[in-house]
């Protein structure tokens, strides 16, 4: 019972604010990037390809951040991370007063490769505590990101005014100061050292085909996958529907404000929920809170109060799909498993992420908003009957034995 009770070390309190600071950037780029991209690119297609190169970046960095971890240990390659950061914010600052649309482009590649590491934030929670408290540990992590959303989506208005004619340009000087606020932040954590040697001398006893074809690894990475494809998808055209109808930066700010602490707000009792009814009601009711939030965007009357409420439930849903997830994914690999199956893993993520990031605003400027809700409903589908189906193969070998 001591086990279920120990509290939390320093380490998870770090980690939770270097999660809210990648998600202060993350929450801020998706007020803005859109719009950014509509005022610099000539060609109105391209207004989210900004965003899509940023997710590009997270997926083509998943990998190769998961084995730089291994070999040289989390707190390098979580510094190395916010350097490059550094450098996107200062490029992304000379492209707008310049107005270079593909130099803004390769500032978000930065903000991609940044967040590519730092999506191990909430691995890295499961490695300094003991395995009971895992879920706990991940939720206090991403539960950091509830400080982005009081402060990603509102840097826009805090600064616009700092370059006068280009008040997009701002957010990204106090980018600049976040990024340098994670590496002293992540300085003082006590994270695992490089476990290369480790696993060095562990014998893999599974297959690249035996791990990734378990159950309850496919799950774990549909829920992810699928439920961030299906969130993003909407949420990156959002900004896109509301100035369609009207809405200036102010209202949308409002609206991405109470997405993202929808996020992360939930996982101060996610953790508390998997412990207490497991971990398939919570998949299940995250699936369904998706398809609440696609009813109100394809049936509500186009307000900013129906945008709220819709993406507030997309948030939750998120939430309880990826903390699930990740906790789910846990569990499928052993310690010498570790950098395989998190970097395929987000690898899998990330190019769905990637992929719904580089056609919502196509599909959008194309189709309109409603198709854009149509076309989230089948990843939310695939995603319920995967968890159905996992749940299926929990429950059978206890009908069996019984």
């Amino acid at each position: 019972m001591s086990t279920v009770k120990e509290p939390m070390p320093l380490t998870i309190y770090l980690l939770s604010l270097c999660n809210a600071y990648l998600f202060v950037g993350a929450s801020m780029l998706i007020t803005v990037s859109a719009l950014i991209g509509y005022e610099l690119a000539t060609d109105k297609r391209l207004t989210t390809l900004p965003l899509a190169l940023q997710f590009f970046a997270i997926m083509c960095s998943s990998l190769p951040a998961s084995y730089i971890m291994g070999k040289f240990g989390r707190k390098i390659g979580f510094l190395l991370a916010a350097s490059v950061g550094l450098v996107g914010a200062a490029v992304a600052i000379w492209s707008i007063l310049h107005s270079s649309f593909y130099g803004y482009c390769v500032a978000t590649v930065c903000f991609g490769v940044f967040a590519g590491f730092g999506n191990y934030y909430r691995f890295t929670a499961a490695e300094v505590v003991s395995p009971i408290n895992k879920s706990k540990a991940i939720s206090y992590v991403m539960a950091g990101g509830v400080i982005a959303a009081f402060i990603g989506p509102n840097l826009a208005n805090w600064s616009s005014n700092m370059f006068g004619s280009h008040p997009f340009a701002g957010p990204f000087v106090i980018l600049m100061g976040v990024y340098v606020l994670s590496m002293c932040t992540i300085a003082f954590a006590d994270l695992p050292v490089r476990h290369a040697e480790i696993q060095a001398n562990e014998k893999i006893e599974r297959s690249l085909a035996e791990l990734i074809f378990q159950p309850i690894f496919i799950v774990a990475v549909i829920c992810q996958m699928l439920g961030y494809g299906a969130m993003n998808f909407v949420m990156s055209s959002t900004p896109l529907a509301m100035e369609a109808h009207q809405y200036g930066i102010a209202d949308t700010a409002v609206v991405i404000q109470w997405h993202v602490v929808a996020m992360f707000a939930p996982s101060f009792v996610t953790g508390h929920l998997i412990k207490r009814v497991g971990i398939v009601p919570v998949l299940l009711t995250g699936a369904a809170l998706g398809f609440v939030s696609i009813a109100i965007n394809l049936f509500a009357p186009i307000n900013v109060a129906n945008f709220v409420i819709a993406l507030v439930a997309l948030g939750i849903s998120w939430n309880f799909l990826f903390v699930g997830g990740t906790t789910l994914l846990t569990d499928a690999y052993q310690p010498a498993e570790k950098t395989r199956a998190q970097g395929i893993n987000d690898l899998a993520v990330f190019s769905t992420v990637t992929l719904t990031a580089l056609t919502t605003g196509t599909v959008h400027h194309l189709w309109g908003w409603q198709v854009v809700n149509l076309l989230a409903l089948p990843m939310l589908g695939v995603t319920l009957l995967a968890i159905i189906w996992y749940w299926n193969t929990q429950r059978l070998p206890h009908i069996q034995s019984a």
